[in-house]
This record gives structure tokens, sequence and C-alpha cells, in this order.
């Protein structure tokens, strides 16, 4: 069979090292072949069904679609009104820039603090690197023309693309760096070896850099839209735990083997189906995402299921090979080695486990057996508080809001948004029929909110059949006054006749991109859930443990997005949950929460056999409480690691998932599942029965203690 020819092929000598450098040499034609695709990240994509998408693709089939506009808002330092002179000045550095045609202004705002330049410029979407030194170029000029008595804020859609991919400049490999330098240290303290955290580390870190080739590939050819930190975090998590699970079985091996490549292979037959289980329900899960809407969420979900498969198939080949080379000697100073007279061959039982009472997680679960109503209702309070956090929490960013570092478009809507119509930054576009713009004009002026109507310099105005109006809206952006708007308008330009009006523009999207991650809310949590369940019912042979362990994954998820947020809002100033937030915490709180479910409860089943479940369940906790311990902080760690990156979303993302993890690991995983493995009982595993040995829902557990500590 493969689960025993495999694992005897990967430790033995000659296979380890064959299998070793199997895995370098694809690995290095993997990284070195793929390399040089680029990831698409644009995180404010619309539905491709959407309005406002489509609008944006009617655009970008028009003459001059290719030009976009620059808006350079300008203030005095001091405050006070701007001169005949600076505007004068204004005027002649519009004949200095780098433009594709006819500057716009100066328009000077009401109060005259304020005036604007609108800038038309040829920008290449797929050349980031042109449409920054563009950028670079325009603020160059502007800082060597003008005075310092002027301050000018260049900003606009171009300048937010060159800010964004500015901001990410080093961030991915502080990123690395920082989730490499977490895994190491906990694996450091885990093991106490100096010598034993270099391994999962190297494998860890090359799977993540086969894994970000190979992603970025599929992207480009799939069109995909992610982000590559989420997915190199996840590589690493999930790798990481991977690894702590066989490892920690290892070491309990081979204090009963002599040979540790026997020991080895004994670690790898007993976690795989753990494992495998785990990965393939996140997988699984992970793979719902393609009926996302969003094109982000669901670009994530593809790739981070390819990454997950990598990080996989590491772990059980190029790890155990490389355990095998390294040797027992791997653990040093601490070497596991068998106790005199120990039976290789001997199951741990009951009789067996001499040390309960001295072993903080056999008190704590040997405590819990003992009251498990107490320690549910305690869990309900705590779980139940924390979801308040979810009173009071809105969904949705403004462009400005998603910046967490300091970025010069963003300042400058906000100034525009002080001296002129809110929605003059973000103007509202129109796209409909040449013969009926007139009538659609007329409508679109009518909706209250609106300031103005008019062909304006955000787009192309008339080509052949279409025209393009620019609408701006005293609204302020992001706000729901301004939500509101978009849906006013719609309806009223939808109701010329012949017109086929439709409404996009930032403002448009941002409401498209709403609707959208609700209905991808609603569409994918159930999807998930329902993987989740049958990954579990397969896994433990039962249809009351699934429903169980789901119904608590979800109070905590629930409880954990609440806090989260709560927390957000106290210590970070966030406003809000970013749109994609909400989904991709529930799927990742989930899906990589009932990892920890299925290495407890797989353990529980096992000895459930030999000694019944509530002594079974005491023995869990006690054998996995330090390596889900363990890979939980480690997961918690690399999650909260991609705060460095400068979006909203990411630390938002970080933040609620690196907390519901500990949650999970702490409370839920220690407590709250063995409570209710001893409340149930037998009935946990209906309609299967694992347990055939003394010890049942008959058995008391202090007689079950009494056993354990004999």
């Amino acid at each position: 069979m493969l689960l025993t020819s495999l694992p005897r092929h990967l430790t033995s000598r000659r296979g380890a090292w064959i299998t070793l450098i199997c895995s370098l040499l694809l690995a290095v034609a993997v990284i070195g072949g793929l390399r040089g695709a680029e990831v698409v990240n644009d995180h404010g994509a619309a539905p491709p069904a959407s309005e406002s998408a489509r609008a944006g693709e009617l655009l970008a089939e028009l003459p001059g679609a290719d030009v976009q506009h620059l808006v350079l808002v300008t203030t005095r330092a001091d405050g006070t009104a701007l001169t005949e002179e600076d505007l004068g000045m204004l005027g002649r550095l519009g004949g200095q820039l780098p433009t594709t045609g006819d500057v716009a202004g100066p328009i000077p705002s009401s109060d005259g603090l304020a005036a604007l330049l609108q800038v038309p410029v040829s920008v290449d979407g797929e050349d980031s690197g042109a449409l920054r030194e563009l950028v670079d170029e325009v603020r160059t000029t502007v800082a060597a023309e003008l005075p310092d008595t002027l301050t000018v804020e260049t900003t606009g859609g171009p300048a937010f693309g060159a800010d964004l991919a500015a901001s990410f400049d080093g961030a991915n490999v502080r990123l690395l760096l920082i989730t490499v330098g977490i895994v190491a240290l906990l694996l450091l303290l885990t093991y106490r070896s100096p010598v034993l955290w270099l391994v999962p580390v190297a494998v860890v870190g090359l799977a993540d850099q086969v894994a970000a080739v190979l992603t970025a590939r599929l992207g480009a050819a799939l069109d995909l839209n992610f982000d590559a930190g989420i997915i190199s975090v996840l590589v690493f998590g999930a790798g990481a735990n991977y690894a702590l699970l066989l490892i920690s079985r290892y070491r309990e091996e081979l204090r009963r083997h002599e040979d540790h490549r026997q020991a080895l292979a004994v670690a790898w037959r007993g976690t795989v189906p753990a494992i495998l289980a785990s990965n393939i329900s996140v997988v699984l899960a992970l793979a719902t995402l393609v009926l996302a809407t969003i094109p982000g969420t669901r670009g994530i979900g593809v790739a981070a299921a390819v990454g997950l498969l990598v990080a996989l198939a590491a772990a059980l080949l190029a790890l155990p090979a490389a355990l095998a080379v390294v040797g027992r000697g791997a653990f040093w100073p601490f070497v596991p080695r068998p106790a005199a007279g120990d039976d290789a061959g001997t199951s741990v039982t009951a009789d067996a486990r001499p040390s309960l009472r001295r072993d903080p997680w056999g008190a704590v679960a040997t405590a819990v057996a003992r009251r498990p109503w107490q320690v549910l209702g305690a869990g309900a309070v705590l779980l139940a508080v924390m979801a308040t956090g979810l009173i009071g929490t809105e969904v949705g960013l403004s462009q400005t809001e998603r910046f967490r570092v300091a970025a010069e478009s963003a300042d400058g809507l906000e100034t525009i948004a002080e001296h002129f119509p809110a929605g003059s930054a973000q103007p509202l576009l129109v796209v409909a029929r040449t013969q009926h713009a007139d009538a659609v004009e007329q409508a679109a002026a009518a909706v209250s909110g609106v300031r103005s109507v008019g062909v304006g310099a955000s787009a192309p105005s008339t080509a052949g059949d279409i025209t393009t109006l620019s609408v701006i809206s005293d609204a302020a952006p992001g706000s729901e006054h301004e939500r509101d708007v978009v849906q006013d308008l719609r309806a009223a330009v939808h109701g010329v006749p012949g017109a086929e009006a439709l409404v996009g523009g930032a403002p448009a999207t941002d409401v498209d991109v709403r609707a959208g991650a609700e209905s991808d809310l609603w569409l994918i949590a159930p999807l998930v859930l329902a993987v989740v369940a049958l990954t579990l019912a397969l896994l433990l042979r039962s249809l009351v443990a699934p429903v169980v362990l789901l119904g608590i994954n979800i109070a905590s998820t629930l409880a954990t997005i609440g806090a989260g947020a709560w927390l957000g809002r106290q210590l970070f100033g966030f406003p809000a949950l970013d749109t994609p937030v909400p989904v991709l915490a529930f799927l990742f709180l989930v899906a990589l929460g009932i990892d920890y479910t299925i290495f407890l409860v797989h353990r529980v089943r096992h000895e459930a056999a030999q000694v019944g479940t509530r002594a079974a369940v005491v023995h869990g906790v006690r054998t996995t409480g330090v390596v889900i311990t363990s890979a939980g902080i480690v997961l918690a760690g690399v999650f909260a690691a991609l705060g460095i990156l400068p979006l909203v979303t990411l630390g938002q993302l970080g933040l609620i998932v690196s907390l519901g993890v500990v949650v999970d690991t702490l409370v839920v995983r220690t407590l709250l599942v063995p409570a209710l493995i001893t409340v149930l009982g037998e009935r946990f595993w209906w309609p299967s029965r694992p347990s055939h040995a003394v010890g049942s829902d008959d058995v008391d557990v202090a007689a079950t203690e009494h056993a354990l500590s004999r």
C-alpha cells in the first residue's frame, strides 16, 4: 500500500537523499523557468457583470480611452486666498507638464482658497512602471517651478495607482522576512533546538517561493486578481502547521523507537490522514471562491488553493526526507530517546501515561472533563461578549481611507473635498446614446444631491453614437449619501427611453463592489460550511460531530469578527471594515480553524477505540496541546505580519484572523470542543462507534482520571 511503501522510501537512507535532490531540482526549475510574471492587484475591481464594469468597458473602447487625468490641487501654505499671481503661475505651469492634450484650469474654488489643474496624460494600464515615472515627473516639475508658498498635491486615478504601487516598494520582502523570523522564533521556542528549526523553515521557505512563481504565472494566464502577500502568509502558516504536526508526532515516536527512520515512518503514517484532511478541507473551501463575483476574491481563492497544495507536497515529501537525512540529532540538545525497557510496538494506553497530573495540558483536560457544563457556559458568555463588537460595525471604506501610509493622492482628494463640491474628487460618469444625451443630462441634473452635469475632463466626451457626461455630487466620498446618489442617478437615467444609459466612475464602482461582496458572502459561506462538514463527516465517520463542531466554529468566527472590528475601531481608528474583509475573514477563520479541530478530534477518535471517549478526550488534549498551541501561535503570528502592508484591508484581515486563531487555539480547541465531546460521549461519533474497549459513557470521570494517572 502507498501509506506503507511511500514513508519507507521517504525515510530510507537512499530514498531520502533522492527525494531531497529531486525536490530541490524541481523547485529550482519552477522558480527559474516561471519567474517574471506579474500579479494584478486591483483591490477595487467591481464584478464584471456590474453596471460600473460595463460602463468602464464601453469607455475603454472609445477614442482617447488611454487618456486619464491627473488633478493638481493648489492651496497657499499659509492658508490664505490664492492671488492673481498664484493663478498666473499655475496657468504657466500647465504648459510645462508632460501632457497629451490641453490642460484645464486653473479652476478656482468658490472660497478662493484652492484651485485645480486637470492634466490629461496617456496611461498604459499594463505598465505600472511607466505610470509611476509619469507621476513622479509631474510632481518633480511642480516642485521645481512653483514657490514654497504654494502647496500642490497631485491626485486622480493615475496618481492613486502610482502611490499604491510605491507603497508596496519592499513591503513584500519585509513581509517575507518578518514571516520567516516569526516562524523561526516560534519553532526555536517550541523545540528548544538551534538546529531543528532550520529544517522546516528551509522547506517551507522554498515551497513559498515555488508557490509565488506558480500563482503569479497562473494569475497572468487566467487574468486573476489577488494579493501575493496573502498567498505567502497562507503558504507559510499552513506549511509550518503541517511541519509542527509531523515533527511533534516524530518526537513522540523517537521515544519508542531506536531507529529514527522507523520512528519517522510511523509518525508520517500517523499524521498524514489529519494533514490531508486539513489541507483538502481548506483547499476545497478556497475553491468555492471561484464562484465569487468580486475579481479579487475569486483570484485569492484560486491562487491560495494552489499555494496550499504546494505547501502540502513540501510537508509530506520534502520535509520527512530532510528530517531523515538530519536524523535524531536535529533535536539537540534535548534529543528524545526510548527509555530503558520500552516496547517499541506498544501503543500508548491509559496505563502507559503516568505523568498526566504533572502535565499542564493533562491537568486542563481533566478539569474540563470534571465540569464540562461550567466550561461551556463560561465559553458561551465569552463568545457572546466578543460578538457584541458587531454592533455598530459598518462595511465599506472610501478610497482615501484604504491607505495605512501617507499618500499624496489621498491627501489631495481630502483637500479637494474641503474647497470644492465633495463629489468633485471622484465624479460619476454617465455613458449614453448621443441622440438622447440632452434628456439624460436633464434627468441627471434633477437628482437630489447632484451639483452639476456636463462634459467633464474625466472621460472622452462624445465619440460616434456615445456621449459621456461627468456628474458631480455634494456627497462625501464613501458616505451613505454618496451611495444613495448613485442609486437615484441610475434610476433617473435608466428611465430615459432609448438612452441605454450606464452609470460608472469610482463612486458607482464602490456601490457595485459592496453589493458584490454581500452577494459573495451569502453564496460562499454556506458552501464553505458544506465542504468542511463533508470533510469532517468522512474523516470522523460521524453525522453528529460535523454539526457540533461547525456550530461552535461558526460561533467563534462571528465572535472573532466582532471583536476584531471593535479592536480596529478602538486601537487603530478604522472607521469601518473594508468591503472584502467579512467574506475573506469568514472563509479563513472557518477553514483554517477547522485544522485544529481535525488535529484534535482525529487523535481523540484514535484513542477512543482503546480507552473510551471521555478518557480519549483527556489524552487527546494532552498529546496535541503543545502542537496545536504552537501551530496556532505560528499561524496567528504570520497573519499579524500582514499589518506591515500599506492597505487597511490587509491590516484588518491580519488582525481578525490572527485574533481568531488565538481564540480558536486557546479557547475553542482547548476548552469548548473537549467539553462538548465529554458531554455527548459516545453519541458524538454516531452512527459509528469507535470505542470497543473498556470505557464508555458509563465510565465515571473520576475513575477515568484515576486510570490515566495511575
